[in-house]
C-alpha cells in the first residue's frame, strides 16, 4: 500500500474515477428528469456529490480496483467493478435513508447512478485496454473481433494454425498480444465439421487439414503451426505427413495447460528428469577428496565442449582451480562453454584452445606454456555406426590423440591423467569400442613414469550427444514411431553429472593403472526406456506413439559388459565405485604389462603401423590390425579379419 501511495498513476486513477462518479450522479438526474435538472433539486445534488464520490472511491479501493494496470483489465476486474458499484450504491442508499429518509430524493436516481457508474468506469477500462491492443497489433482491435483492416505488415510471417480448439485459440491470442512474434495468422484448419466457416477472434476456419495444399495455393503461407495436443500418435503423423507432402515448414506445439500442470508434452520433453529413466536411485559421489588435487591447480579438459567434457568443466570450476584449460576441436562447442563459464558461472580463470588432440606439435606447445597438473581426457569420437564406416577417424582421434596426450603428460610431469573410456571396450564388436580398449592398453603401458594414469569406464550417458534419448525425443515430437533396434537390447545408463563426478572421483582414488567403474545396478532395456519416455511426454505407448523395432546396427551388441574375463574387481573406499585390475601380466600378445617400457616400445611400433594403414583409408586392413592388437575384438563382418 505504501508503494501504491508513492505511484503518481494511483492519484491519476483516483481523479479520473472521481470525475466519472460525479458525471454518473449528475447523469442519473438528467435521465430521470429527461435531461433537465429541476432548480429545486440542485442544492440536494450539490450537497450529496462529495459524499457519493468519496464513498465510491473508498469502496473501489477496498475492492483493489486501483492495484491493477487498466491496460490488462480482464473479466475478473469487471466482476469486481460490478460488485463495487452495487455495494457503493447500497451504502449511499442506506446513508440517505438514515439521514434524510429519502426526503427530496427520487429513489430511481440511485439505481441509475449504480448502472452509470459501472458503465462509465468499465467503459474507460475497455477503451484503455483496446487502445493498447490496437497500438500493439497492426490490424486493430482483433481480440474483440471487430472488423479488421485489410492491411498486413510485410515483415510479418504468414502462418496457418491447424487446430481451432482451446489450444489454437490461446496461441492466436498470444500472437495478437505479442507483436514481437511478427506473425500474421491467415486462418485455421480443423477436421471438426462444426467449426468450418466459423471464426476465432475474427480469423476464419478455412476447412479440414486435408485442404492444406489448396490453402497454400491461395495464400502465401510460410509456416504451419500444429496445435492439437489431444491428437493421438497416428493423427499427429497424418498432420505432419500432410505438411511434409506440401513441403511447408511446420512446428508442433503443446497445450499451455499441459506445460503448467506438469503433464509434459512434445516441446516440454526438454524438462524430463533423466533420473526417472535410470530405474535406480542416482549415485551421489563424495567430493571432499577432489578439492585436494584440483584447487589452485592447472587443470586441462579435452573435449571440453562435449556432453561429458562440458559437465566436467562446470564441476571442476566449483573447486576453484588456478587455471582451467579447455581443449576442443569444435569452435561452436568451445565458444558456448566459454560463455557459460564467464557469464553464467562467473569463472574467468580459463584458457580456450581450439585444436585436435592428435596435433602433437600444437599440443606440445600448450603443455609447455601452461604445465597442467591434471588432465581429463574426454575427447573422442563415439558414434558406433559412424566409426564403423570411417574407422580411420577412430584411429586418428581416439587412438593417436590419446597416445599424444599420454606421452605429453609424461614428458611435462602431469601428476594425474584420467582417461574417459566406455563399456563398449569390453569384448568389443565394433571399431569404436576397440579403439577405446586400445587406449586403455596404451594407458597401462605408461605406468611407472611419475604420472598416475587411470581410466574410467561407464555405460551410456543419458541425454548426452549421440545417446538414444535425443533421438527418441525428436521421434515423439514427430508423432512416432519410436525406433528401437531390438526388443531385448539392454544398456547400462548413468546421468551426465554422475559420469563427471565419477571421473573426478577416480582422479582422487587412483594410484595408477586402475580402471574405475560405477556400480550401476541392472542394465535397462532400451524398449522399456522408450516406453518410460513416451509416458513422460504425456502419451501412451502403443496407442499414441508406436514403438518399432528396426534390427541391430553395424557393430552393435544386444548387451554391454563392464568387466572382461581377465579383470578382477577390487573395492574402493566408495561403496558405489569399483576398480578393475588385470589378473595376469599378459596383454594377450605375449608382451608383459609389468615391463612397461618394453610393452610401450612394442605398442608404439604397432600403432605407427596402424596409423599408416589408416592413412590409406583401408577399412578391412584397419580392422585386421585392430584384431591383432586387441584379440578379443570380434567384428560383425568377420570376413574382414580373415
Amino acid at each position: 500500500m505504501i508503494q501504491q501511495l508513492r505511484n503518481p498513476k494511483f492519484y491519476s486513477m483516483l481523479i479520473i474515477d472521481a470525475f466519472l462518479f460525479a458525471v454518473a450522479y449528475y447523469g442519473a438526474y438528467l435521465l430521470r428528469f429527461e435531461f433537465t435538472l429541476p432548480p429545486n433539486h440542485l442544492p440536494l445534488i450539490n450537497a450529496l456529490v462529495p459524499w457519493v464520490v468519496g464513498m465510491k472511491l473508498g469502496v473501489f479501493c477496498l475492492f483493489g480496483l486501483y492495484r491493477g494496470m487498466w491496460r490488462f483489465s480482464g473479466l475478473e476486474d469487471f466482476w469486481r467493478l460490478g460488485q463495487a458499484s452495487v455495494l457503493s450504491a447500497l451504502l449511499i442508499v442506506a446513508t440517505v435513508a438514515y439521514t434524510d429518509n429519502f426526503t427530496g430524493y427520487p429513489r430511481s436516481i440511485f439505481l441509475l447512478d449504480c448502472v452509470l457508474t459501472f458503465l462509465l468506469t468499465g467503459g474507460l477500462r475497455v477503451c484503455i485496454r483496446s487502445y493498447y491492443i490496437a497500438r500493439n497489433t497492426p490490424r486493430g482491435i482483433r481480440a474483440f473481433s471487430l472488423p479488421r483492416l485489410n492491411y498486413v505488415e510485410k515483415e510479418r510471417k504468414k502462418i496457418l494454425i491447424i487446430g481451432a480448439g482451446g489450444s489454437g485459440e490461446k496461441m492466436l491470442r498470444e500472437i495478437f498480444d505479442n507483436p514481437q512474434l511478427h506473425y500474421h495468422v491467415v486462418g485455421f484448419l480443423d477436421d471438426d465439421p462444426g467449426k468450418r466457416g466459423r471464426t476465432v477472434h475474427g480469423v476464419r476456419v478455412l476447412g479440414p487439414a486435408d485442404h492444406l495444399p489448396r490453402v497454400l495455393e491461395q495464400n502465401n503461407i510460410e509456416q504451419v503451426f500444429i496445435s492439437v495436443p489431444s491428437a493421438t500418435g497416428a493423427q499427429m503423423r497424418r498432420l505432419i505427413d500432410i505438411c511434409k507432402g506440401c513441403g511447408i515448414s511446420y512446428k508442433t506445439l503443446p497445450a499451455i495447460g499441459s506445460i503448467m500442470n506438469g503433464n509434459v508434452s512434445i516441446k516440454s520433453l526438454r524438462d524430463v528428469n533423466y533420473e526417472d529413466l535410470l530405474r535406480r536411485p542416482p549415485v551421489s559421489l563424495e567430493t571432499d577428496a577432489i578439492s585436494g588435487y584440483l584447487t589452485d591447480r592447472t587443470v586441462m579438459v579435452t573435449g571440453a565442449g562435449g556432453s561429458i567434457g562440458s559437465e566436467l568443466c562446470r564441476q571442476v570450476a566449483q573447486f576453484k582451480p588456478q587455471l582451467l584449460i579447455l581443449v576442443d576441436a569444435s569452435e561452436s562447442n568451445l565458444f558456448h562453454m566459454q560463455m557459460e563459464l564467464q557469464h553464467e558461472r562467473e569463472f574467468r580463470n580459463y584458457q580456450c584452445i581450439l585444436a585436435q588432440v592428435q596435433q602433437r606439435l600444437l599440443m606440445e606447445s600448450v603443455f609447455r606454456k601452461y604445465r597442467p597438473d591434471v588432465v581429463f581426457h574426454a575427447a573422442a569420437y563415439k558414434h558406433v555406426p559412424m566409426l564403423e564406416r570411417n574407422p580411420w577417424e577412430a584411429v586418428f582421434n581416439n587412438v593417436r590423440g590419446s597416445q599424444v596426450m599420454m606421452k605429453l603428460s609424461k614428458d611435462f610431469g602431469v601428476k594425474r591423467f584420467v582417461l574417459v573410456s566406455t563399456d563398449k571396450a569390453v569384448r568389443p564388436t565394433n571399431v569404436m569400442g576397440t579403439s577405446k580398449r586400445l587406449t586403455e592398453l596404451i594407458l597401462q603401458s605408461f605406468q611407472g613414469n611419475g604420472t598416475k594414469y587411470m581410466a574410467v569406464r561407464f555405460g551410456n550417458v543419458v541425454g548426452s550427444s549421440g545417446s538414444v534419448i535425443p533421438l527418441f525425443r525428436r521421434q515423439i515430437e514427430q508423432g512416432g514411431p519410436v525406433t528401437v533396434t531390438h526388443p531385448e537390447v539392454t544398456r547400462y545408463f548413468m546421468t551426465i553429472p554422475e559420469a563427471a563426478q565419477l571421473i573426478l572421483q577416480a582422479g582422487a582414488l587412483g594410484e595408477g593403472g586402475e580402471i574405475f567403474i560405477l556400480e550401476m545396478g541392472t542394465p535397462v532395456k532400451i524398449a522399456d526406456m522408450a516406453q518410460d519416455l513416451i509416458r513422460l511426454s504425456g502419451k501412451q505407448p502403443g496407442r499414441d506413439i508406436e514403438i518399432q523395432f528396426t534390427g541391430l546396427r553395424e557393430g552393435e551388441k544386444l548387451y554391454e559388459e563392464l568387466i572382461t574375463l581377465d579383470e578382477g574387481i577390487v573395492n574402493t573406499r566408495h561403496e558405489k565405485i569399483l576398480v578393475l585390475r588385470p589378473n595376469g601380466n599378459g596383454n594377450g600378445n605375449g608382451h608383459h604389462a609389468g615391463n612397461h617400457d618394453a610393452f610401450r616400445q612394442w605398442l608404439d611400433r604397432e600403432l605407427e603401423e596402424l596409423c599408416a594403414i589408416a592413412r590409406k583409408h583401408d577399412s578391412y586392413a584397419i580392422k585386421r590390425k585392430l584384431k591383432q592388437l586387441v584379440p578379443e575384438y570380434t567384428p560383425q563382418d568377420a570376413e574382414c579379419v580373415l
